[in-house]
């Protein structure tokens, strides 16, 4: 079966992993294969539905970061979003928005926005 999925640079696998394994795990996220420096993360580790590759980029260059380039993740709950932000800033990541209500996206919407190490930006949040 296919999956959507979406693929972000790192040019530090383990630390990558680490970052990931925590910061995901915070929202019921696993990894469920890795690949010499590529890691597949997805909900409950099960390989089912969206897939987020981290890997080192096939050309050997640096993984580089892309200016609007972001990846949201869906979480149960606003202490699962309170608790991906401080996962991430305690795995190394960088603050780009704390924990709270994001009105211009609608009165429920609660969001954290984050860089992991290799600078990547992601997104937490709930709608309800």
């Amino acid at each position: 079966m296919d999956h959507p999925y979406a693929t972000i640079g790192t040019n530090d696998p383990a630390r990558s992993r680490r970052f990931y394994d925590a910061v995901l795990g915070t929202i019921g996220w696993g990894a469920h294969a890795t690949f010499g420096d590529w890691t597949a993360y997805s909900a409950g580790g099960s390989g089912a539905g969206f897939i987020l590759w981290v890997a080192v980029p096939f050309d050997g260059r640096a993984a580089t970061v892309g200016n609007g380039t972001m990846v949201g993740f869906p979480a149960r709950s606003r202490a699962d979003v309170d608790a991906f932000h401080a996962a991430a800033l305690a795995q190394g990541g960088s603050d780009e928005g704390t924990p709270g209500p994001r009105d211009i996206y609608g009165p429920k919407w609660y969001a954290a926005y984050v860089r992991d190490p290799s600078g990547n930006k992601i997104a937490v949040y709930v709608n309800s």
